[in-house]
């Protein structure tokens, strides 16, 4: 999924972990995703932990081949912003499935920055479409 990812390629993340129900996805800060106070924005640290949650979310394990023929998406999202960090530091946004009922699905994504302090907290809402992944012959 992520090799088709040009947004989160053009931000330089990294996968770090890539496991059903559980991903990690770390990102350096740069000057360009600063806000006008000098921090990193808001909607960089979002669409780091939005990246992890959607490989958790589509990750599939051995013996799974027919899971590659549904695609599963975010229903909504929130998170709450708990420590500002600057460019040149790293963050790391660790995704854990906290409970799927039918198509629906209950997500946590913890970012991190370097030193281990918590940056945010996401909690994610996943669908299960019937819609292919692009590319896979269904």
């Amino acid at each position: 999924m992520l090799q088709r990812d040009r947004a989160s390629a053009a931000m330089g993340m990294v996968v770090e972990r890539d496991e059903p129900g559980e991903a990690a996805v770390s990102m350096r800060v740069r000057d360009d995703m600063t806000n006008g106070f000098a921090i990193t924005h808001g909607g960089m640290v979002f669409a780091l932990a939005d990246t992890a949650f959607a490989m958790a979310c589509n990750a599939v394990s051995e013996g799974e081949g027919d899971a590659d023929a549904e695609i599963t998406v975010a229903a909504g999202a929130d998170i709450a912003f708990l420590k500002a960090t600057r460019a040149g530091q790293t963050l790391t946004a660790h995704a854990r499935r906290r409970a799927v009922a039918g198509r629906s699905g209950l997500y946590d994504v913890t970012v991190t920055d370097e030193t281990g302090d918590v940056v945010a907290e996401f909690r994610g809402r996943s669908f299960t479409t019937r819609r292919a992944e692009p590319g896979v012959a269904g």
